[in-house]
């Protein structure tokens, strides 16, 4: 059973870290992972995600996937929490990896749906419950429906929070008016969180409690300024800084046509800003040339942007 009972709020930014690799594509980079960290945590973030969307998670061997669990903790040494994705298919194997990010030191993991068969809400919610009760570290729920074709609704959430090792929610879905609603009816120490950054101001002000924003790996400190002027409500502070980020949205994540585009952008730009090479795990590839170009172009703009006002 789970041992989490009193239920901690987590705030602030967490970035859910890119999982650097080396050429081959499939071997975890592991003094990338110490200079990611330390760029991150040098940054102010208030926490480091693994094992997410961003960090390709499902890309990944369980062999590198345990790797990545314990050079991240270990480079993170306690400096902030680390939150560790255990998404799968089988519950077997999620508990797996929970137990392995309990023994290098994680603070808490987060779970999206199994992604194969559609669950009705009912067997989410069992399933769901069934999954914290074997858990030691406490579980966030990820709410991602254009990758896992389910969504939790509000209500399942809602029922969920009741469980005593279920602490939070990270929302993909974009849905600002249901982020809303989790807002007005979760008044308890239950932490919610926004996965897009477009919208990380905005569900602050509604009364959200941070973002697990992929752009945090180029420019962590802008991120967590947003975040502090969403705190503040300063709005003209806010509005200064939501544009540097929509300039990264738009000038980094759409290069290219392809459904990896966003991926392809974060870790272009990573590399065109010497903090991780670009290598991206099958199926997807890196950026041709021409595409590389377009990139490092964008990001030496918007980073000479960023100085300017941080």
């Amino acid at each position: 059973m789970a041992a989490q009972t009193n239920k901690q709020a987590f705030s602030g930014i967490i970035p859910p870290m890119v999982t650097p690799l080396l050429s081959d594509n499939l071997t975890l980079d592991v003094k990338g992972v110490q200079h990611l960290v330390e760029h991150l945590v040098s940054g102010g973030v208030h926490g480091i995600f693994i094992l997410g969307t961003t960090g390709e998670s499902t890309s990944l061997s369980y062999k590198t996937r345990e790797q990545l669990i314990i050079e991240s903790c270990k480079a993170v040494n306690g400096r902030v929490p680390v939150f560790v994705g255990i998404t799968d298919t089988s519950i077997e194997e999620s508990i797996h990896l929970a137990l392995i990010a309990e023994r290098a030191g994680a603070a808490a993991v987060v779970a999206a749906p199994p992604y194969y068969y559609g669950l009705g809400q009912e067997e989410l919610y069992k399933y769901y419950w069934s999954l914290a009760d074997q858990l030691t570290l406490p579980l966030f729920l990820y709410n991602m429906p254009s990758h896992t074709k389910i969504n939790i609704d509000v209500k399942t959430v809602v029922r969920l929070s009741e469980h005593p090792n279920i602490i939070g929610l990270k929302d993909s879905s974009a849905n600002a008016v249901y982020f809303q609603s989790l807002c007005y009816l979760l008044k308890t120490n239950f932490s919610l969180l926004v996965g897009p950054e477009e919208i990380t101001a905005e569900t602050v002000l509604m009364g959200g409690n941070g973002g697990v924003n992929g752009g945090a790996n180029l420019f962590p400190k802008l991120y967590v300024a947003l975040y502090n002027a969403a705190v503040a409500k300063d709005f003209a502070r806010i509005d200064e800084l939501q544009n540097l980020v929509m300039e990264i949205s738009t000038k980094i994540y759409t290069v290219g046509s392809y459904g990896s585009s966003y991926l392809k952008g974060l870790k272009g730009a990573l590399s065109a800003l010497g903090i991780v090479e670009a290598n991206i795990a099958p199926p997807f590839t890196t950026f041709d040339e021409k595409e590389m170009t377009k990139v490092i172009a964008n990001i030496k703009e918007i980073e000479a942007e960023i100085a300017k006002v941080l």
